[in-house]
Order: structure tokens, then C-alpha cells, then sequence
């Protein structure tokens, strides 16, 4: 199982709900909902669905829950294998 702290991110909001999370999203061309459970840098990711996630560039945006501390949205750089892995799906 991967970890987040593993992975090079920068918080874009922080202590937001899903739906404030998919609303933010919306503004980027590129989009995918995905479910909850759908894994990404070997994490599992949670919430309440459809979960949105963005690209922008070669960084993928996505919303990150962490217990006891609430939900983020994440942006991590040089995500071009998990891009790639999204765009397959559709």
C-alpha cells in the first residue's frame, strides 16, 4: 500500500468537502469520476462518489481524505503513468 507522504504534492485546499472538491475540479478541461476504492499511486482512494479528479499539464489533481484531519485537494507534478492510467478508462 503506497502513502501519500511518499509522493512529491502540494496542497491546493485543504479541509473541504467532496462536493467542494468536484465544484473546483469542474473548471478544468480534462476530468474523470471516479469511484471510491479506484487506486492511484497505490493508494486507495475514498469518499463520497462520483470522487472527481483533474489533469492539468502533466499534474493530477484529486481529493485526499485524511483521517482525523478532513479532506484535501491534492496536485501532484510528473503524474504521467497515472494520467495515462485514467485516460485508458475512458
Amino acid at each position: 500500500m503506497g502513502c501519500l507522504e511518499s509522493l512529491p504534492y502540494e496542497v491546493v485546499l485543504s479541509k473541504i468537502s467532496f462536493r467542494e472538491a468536484r465544484e473546483f475540479l469542474a473548471r478544468y478541461p480534462e476530468k474523470y469520476d471516479i469511484e471510491p476504492g479506484y487506486r492511484m499511486f497505490d493508494i486507495h482512494i475514498v469518499g463520497v462518489p462520483p470522487i472527481r479528479v483533474a489533469v492539468d499539464g502533466d499534474s493530477l489533481l484529486f481529493p485526499f481524505t485524511k483521517p482525523c484531519h478532513g479532506t484535501f485537494l491534492i496536485r501532484v507534478p510528473n503524474a504521467t503513468d497515472e494520467i495515462a492510467r485514467l485516460r485508458s478508462r475512458a
